[in-house]
């Protein structure tokens, strides 16, 4: 999966999803939080506060869910997902039983990532 956003700690993607759904990755390899190194978890917490009150002013949902699990993908990565009562799974995880269809339609991440940019840049 290409980038939407890069820099020298942290690597932001997008998550095929029927909601706003992002993962950030550290590019330091390592496989639990607690071994990255000061830096990277700082970083890590940026841009996570960024990403929250983004989503939350960009796409107006009605929960926000951060998630670190890293089972199938052993590297240190977090979820960032915008919640929406009438999405297709709420009040269930989006990995779990879907509970409904639905037609929301969002704003494309590439354009919520541009919004942020700045913020992420550190501007």
């Amino acid at each position: 999966m290409a980038a939407l956003y890069q820099n020298t700690l942290i690597r932001i993607e997008a998550e095929p999803s029927t909601i706003p759904w992002l993962k950030v990755f550290t590019l330091d390899g390592c496989r639990e939080f607690s071994d990255c190194s000061d830096e990277t978890r700082a970083e890590v917490w940026r841009v996570l506060h960024i990403l929250e009150k983004g989503m939350l002013a960009f796409y107006r949902p009605d929960k926000i869910n951060l998630a670190s699990f890293a089972n199938y993908m052993p590297v240190v990565h977090w979820h960032v997902m915008a919640r929406y009562k009438n999405d297709t799974h709420f009040p269930e995880p989006m990995w779990g039983i879907q509970q409904r269809n639905n037609t929301i339609e969002f704003a494309p991440l590439e354009e919520f990532i541009a919004s942020v940019k700045g913020r992420l840049d550190g501007h």
